[in-house]
């Protein structure tokens, strides 16, 4: 290509860019509360409004979605929806949704979305779906899965402007048909399809996870790497189990990550010697296991156990990597509250209440615990659902409830194999119809990393 070339594509695509102007377009980053996300998300603000300022054009709208609303549960968008139409809806024509760690190439982001008729109703984005019916999906459209694509919330998806307001009025007159938020993007692409009334997710080429030619967002990385991993000394692992779990989970524990544990100590119904486990008194309950949790908590309190930043707990039937959790810990101050792992939202367009799902793994700093035990909340019942009743408690606290998607509640066959989260995931949950050792050794087992102490 010649020099005249370049110049004429240049003048035409700067004309392009005057079409819609950059100031036309909202870029919504995704950000958490927490100290460490809270930075992330503005230097990905900062980066955008640089690259604006270079194409000497008036920038784009950079939200931080925490930053909207004192209230949290807008990190499931659809709370969110009514305030960005009220307050951005008249002026924008695009919005743009990405998480903290997606890069945007602005210019290339205003060509994409030139392509696109802005006045009508369009839903863009990296496709996903699910290659079979899955449990986290509620088993939506089991006959033909890959029928329906939502979003991968890595490479960015954006809205037209009619279509958000039209969801902002919706959102003002209409009840969600679950209370459950669970996977943000694929409920979030439900609620736009409407039942076959609203728009599918038309895919977008240049929303891209890896860096290929002409791409407008690429994403880094869900396990950013802060420096060194935390000691291992620095964490504590609880995991809840009971008598009859003892052969036959415990002993996968054993055989695949137990040993990456300094501090690891088992509670069960009874005290078993063999494991070793311990008795907190807690009867075994069919449902939920607050009053167990409670009571770890307490005890990672006491002196009857080291003192240590972090506490870990988890079911007997978690698979989790250890030195990837301690590397993520790494991004975090323990001497601030912080609850860390896979979010799910309860009741949140009714002012509900966020939590860390139990199955994938909780992770708690030693302010967060004492910060929850100081103030008195407890369980209702023993057999209530812990996490669900941590969340709570801590959302009433003000405590932020701090989502990483490298947890995951369920198995990796119950996700589509397209997610960034699974290549460097910190757990999976469940022995259900996998062969729970081989699943640890190939999604979880990293044997090229030093386990430094």
């Amino acid at each position: 290509m010649s020099h005249r070339d370049v110049i004429k594509g240049f003048k035409l695509f700067t004309v392009l860019l005057l079409c819609l102007g950059l100031d036309e377009v909202v870029i919504v980053v995704q950000s958490q509360r927490n100290s460490y996300h809270a930075r992330r998300a503005t230097q990905r603000k900062e980066e955008i409004l640089q690259q604006a300022a270079g194409l000497g054009q008036p920038p784009p709208v950079v939200l931080l979605l925490h930053e909207l609303s004192e209230y949290e549960g807008v990190w499931s968008i659809l709370p969110a929806l009514p305030h960005l139409s009220l307050t951005n809806g008249p002026s924008a024509m695009w919005f743009f949704f990405i998480e903290e760690e997606t890069r945007v190439t602005v210019a290339a982001l205003g060509q994409v979305l030139q392509r696109y008729q802005a006045h009508e109703e369009w839903f863009l984005g990296r496709r996903l779906c699910d290659v079979e019916a899955s449990i986290i999906h509620h088993y939506a459209f089991s006959e033909d899965p890959s029928s329906f694509g939502y979003p991968d919330p890595a490479a960015g998806w954006a809205l037209s402007a009619p279509l958000l307001r039209r969801l902002a009025d919706r959102m003002l007159h209409e009840h969600l048909k679950s209370d459950f938020t669970i996977d943000l993007s694929h409920e979030i692409a439900l609620y736009i399809l409407e039942e076959g009334n609203g728009p599918k997710l038309t895919a977008v080429r240049e929303f891209c996870i890896e860096s290929e030619e002409n791409c407008a967002s690429t994403f880094t990385s869900y396990l950013p790497d802060c420096g060194e991993p935390v000691s291992r000394r620095d964490l504590f692992v609880a995991v809840k189990t009971w008598h009859k779990f003892h052969s036959d989970r415990v002993s996968v524990v054993k055989a695949t990550w137990e040993k990456e544990a300094e501090f690891l100590e088992y509670y069960s119904d009874v005290a078993d010697d063999s494991i070793p486990t311990i008795s907190l008194g807690i009867p075994n309950t069919e449902r939920g296991h607050c009053g167990k949790t409670f009571a770890i908590l307490r005890r990672f309190l006491s002196d009857a156990v080291p003192k240590t930043d972090w506490l870990l707990i988890v079911d007997d039937d978690t698979l989790i990597s250890l030195p990837r959790l301690r590397r993520l810990l790494r991004c975090y101050d323990p001497k601030e509250e912080v609850s860390l792992g896979e979010r799910y939202g309860y009741g949140l367009v009714q002012n509900g209440y966020s939590y860390i799902t139990g199955g994938g793994g909780m992770v708690l700093s030693r302010a967060a615990v004492s910060r929850l035990l100081s103030s008195g909340c407890s369980c209702y019942s023993d057999d209530a659902p812990d996490d669900m009743v941590l969340g709570r408690c801590l959302t009433s606290l003000g405590v932020s409830i701090t989502h990483s998607p490298l947890f995951h509640q369920a198995r990796p066959d119950d996700y589509t194999n397209q997610l960034s989260s699974l290549q460097q995931a910190v757990s999976f949950h469940k022995h259900w119809n996998i062969d729970p050792v081989s699943v640890y050794k190939h999604w979880l087992q990293d044997t090229q990393l030093r386990d430094e102490l």
